[in-house]
């Protein structure tokens, strides 16, 4: 699948601040991105730097009172989905010190409070099967609503409300995952099939000794997912995290299909 991405990003500050930006495509096996251009029409690169797990590019830059930038790309994406039902769990014994952080509670994923819920809800199933379950359940019982969440939202708040963004249905799913022992982490991404067209968030789990993609909005397919960076949660992989503050006045993404 070759996709066209595009994002366009302004922002205002009222005070000189640096800004870490995600917004560049990792290369890896399952993708290549060529012809990456970012155009900083304000503010400017201090450094970069590599994201978690090496994975992706994170660009300190500096803002004096705007940041305007605009990023395109054309990636090759070549992943090959794998049957998520035929999937085992990889013994925790055995998994690499790398991923064992995913096993873990963390800021907006407490795994450790859904631990009665997924025992009930979930009972007799595991690996690839609970996995595809549980995201199955996390698509069925939410409604996408932009107006409900908000950078402070957490799993168990949009548990309770049953409602939020593809972050917020990433965030359920990486939380009941890790609450039956199995690694979970956030992915930030780009996908063609978006609605509205934004950053998108999906979740990749570690079975049968690798990562595989899982997205539970279902808007999705891991054939046609960029991956741009991974965390534990959304505060790993934000595409733009400020020290000061910046005021949102354009954002806007496209991620188009040139051929199959």
């Amino acid at each position: 699948m070759l996709l066209n991405v595009k994002a366009c990003l302004v922002y205002t500050a009222p005070q000189e601040c640096d800004a870490l930006l995600q917004v560049e495509p990792t290369t890896d096996g399952g993708q290549r991105c060529d012809n990456p251009r970012l155009l900083l029409l304000s503010g400017s690169t201090l450094r970069l730097v590599e994201g978690e797990e090496s994975i992706g590019m994170r660009r300190w830059i500096t803002v004096s009172n705007r940041l305007d930038c605009i990023f395109e790309a054309q990636v090759d994406v070549r992943r090959v989905a794998a049957n998520l039902d035929e999937l085992q769990e990889t013994p925790r014994y055995q998994l690499p010190s790398a991923v064992l952080q995913y096993l873990m509670t963390s800021r907006y994923c407490q795994s450790d409070l859904f631990l009665d819920f997924t025992a009930s809800q979930f009972a007799g199933l595991s690996g690839g099967a609970l996995v595809r379950s549980m995201s199955d359940w996390v698509k069925s019982n939410f409604t996408y609503d932009i107006f409900t969440s908000n950078p402070g939202t957490t799993a168990t708040d949009s548990f309770s409300s049953l409602r939020g963004v593809c972050r917020d249905y990433a965030h359920v799913l990486i939380a009941l995952v890790r609450a039956m022992g199995i690694p979970a982490r956030f992915v930030s991404a780009y996908a063609p099939g978006v609605r509205p067209q934004d950053f998108h968030a999906v979740v990749e789990v570690f079975l049968d000794g690798d990562w595989h993609l899982v997205d539970p909005t279902g808007m999705a397919t891991p054939s046609d997912i960029v991956r741009v960076c991974v965390g534990r949660d959304a505060a790993d992989a934000s595409f733009l995290t400020s020290y000061g503050a910046l005021n949102l006045q354009e954002q806007s993404v496209q991620v188009e299909r040139v051929s199959t």
